[in-house]
């Protein structure tokens, strides 16, 4: 039985690297779906709902598509994508030298289910002075990604610590990812990608 096409519903460089390195062919159509937050909705609830949305929308007959989204949450406030250089200062300004919480919803969508999956990680920055958070938000990195900043890359300056699954912070929680292939009878075989069970 030939593995399943997948379909990431994401144009995040980041998951894109993350399928290549296991050595997945995929292939990418993004997602356009309403991200808003309605008032009082957990984080956690709303990174899997978005990502559920995601992979529905860009499920086809014949392959399993992939969505995700992650969520900066600080003190119970969700940060996004900073809209503005300033705005991204203050972003980091307020996470340096502290902990926060990444989560990362994760869904698989065929034409007739979807299965879904959220993980939850902790993450704490080292004390940074202004000069060093405006430098980092110099470099541009921050500016397409929520809480800005990236941990696979200058952003590993800043970070401490992690408590839970590195890749959530990078935007694909891959042992979740893994365990939603299995539900629809796929597992991964290292170097030869998704085998039946």
């Amino acid at each position: 039985m030939d593995a399943p096409r997948l379909i990431l519903a994401s144009k995040s460089p980041r998951r894109a690297e993350l399928l290549t390195r296991l050595g997945l062919d995929f292939v990418v159509r993004v997602a356009e779906v309403d991200e808003s937050l309605p008032p009082g909705e957990e984080p956690a609830a709303a990174a899997q709902r978005l990502a559920r949305l995601k992979a529905e929308y860009a499920r086809a007959a014949g392959a399993l598509a992939i969505g995700c989204d992650t969520l900066v949450v600080d003190s119970g406030e969700i940060l996004g994508k900073p809209t503005t250089r300033e705005e991204a200062v203050e972003m980091v300004r307020r996470l340096q030298g502290d902990e926060h919480v990444v989560y990362t919803g994760v869904a698989l969508a065929t034409p007739e289910r979807v299965e879904s999956a959220v993980e939850g990680t902790r993450v704490w920055f080292r004390s940074l002075d202004a000069k060093e958070c405006e430098e980092y938000v110099a470099t541009g990195e921050p500016m397409d990604k929520a809480g800005a900043y990236g941990i696979q890359g200058f952003g590993a300056a800043i970070v401490e610590r992690v408590d839970g699954d590195f890749f959530t912070v990078m935007g694909l929680p891959v042992a979740r990812l893994l365990e939603l292939f299995r539900r629809f009878g796929w597992r991964y075989a290292f170097g030869h990608g998704l085998v039946p069970f």
